[in-house]
């Protein structure tokens, strides 16, 4: 199986366009995952454009297109209207696939449901895949909540970020294994961030404290690449995500991050690639 490591822009945000493909490329990424402002800002015109250049010269360079509906209170109809035109506008990118935060956590299972159908749609009718990362806030955002979602759309693909699932269940999902291997076969891309019982991301994973969650989340970044390749996946992205404040703890007053984001996330890339075998 190839394994290809995207890197985040979320925290570089100071970086331009080609300033930071250019770091990307250095560092040794074969991908970006990205959300872009709309299409009418320079920042996106300018990187589609390094976008299309790279997919010319490499097929293989992986563009993931984030896609982010900002709260607002508005009907489930509003929000789908509003969620599809980001979706369109996303597609006419041509990225390898999307990312979407989709739903609500407060809306109801049947509102939930038609969210989703109507990314499935719109997924059909473009050939762009939509995948739905596991996060807090939307209908994904509780292991045990989100098999119900999976028995009602079995081809559901999800961006699996099981840091989020711990923040929730103030735990290390010790006691739900067995929910976590009914998700792992939709995931179809990992966010490779280590959360704890009390937030979505530790400070630093590498230190000698997060030792025992690195290794647990290691293990069920193992287990969705075995079922990826059990079930003839030839590819498999991941992106490292450990994330600026406020993921990033800081300290008090001087407002100074407890770890350096792009380095935990070059080192985290370069550990699995020396750690995670097929």
């Amino acid at each position: 199986m190839q394994i290809k490591y995207c890197c985040t822009y979320w925290g570089c945000e100071k970086d331009s366009p080609d300033a930071f493909v250019r770091k990307v490329l250095a560092a040794g990424y074969t991908g970006i995952e990205i959300f872009l402002p709309p299409q009418t800002d320079s920042f996106t015109k300018r990187f589609v454009e390094i976008w299309e250049g790279m997919r010319d010269q490499n097929t293989d360079f992986v563009f993931i297109a984030q896609q982010l509906t900002a709260p607002s209170n508005e009907s489930v109809d509003a929000y789908i209207a509003r969620m599809t035109q980001s979706y369109y506008e996303l597609a006419a990118y041509q990225p390898s696939f999307i990312n979407a935060h989709t739903g609500k956590d407060f809306y109801s299972f049947a509102d939930n449901c038609k969210v989703i159908e109507a990314a499935l749609n719109i997924g059909s009718k473009t050939g762009i895949r939509i995948l739905h990362e596991t996060h807090r806030g939307r209908f994904s955002y509780h292991a045990a909540s989100l098999l119900p979602y999976l028995k009602a759309f079995p081809e559901l693909e999800l961006v699996g970020d099981f840091s989020h699932f711990c923040a929730v269940s103030e735990s290390l999902l010790e006691d739900q294994q067995d929910i976590l291997q009914q998700i792992i076969p939709h995931v179809a891309h990992i966010h490779a961030r280590v959360g704890h019982a009390q937030a979505a991301q530790v400070n630093d994973p590498f230190a000698p404290e997060w030792q025992h969650h690195l290794s647990v989340f290691e293990g069920w970044w193992q287990q969705i690449l075995e079922e990826k390749q059990r079930t003839g996946i030839q590819k498999m992205t991941i992106t490292p995500e450990f994330g600026p404040a406020p993921y990033m703890p800081l300290l008090p007053f001087t407002q100074q991050p407890l770890g350096n984001q792009w380095e935990i996330n070059r080192k985290m890339m370069e550990r699995l690639q020396s750690t995670l075998h097929l």
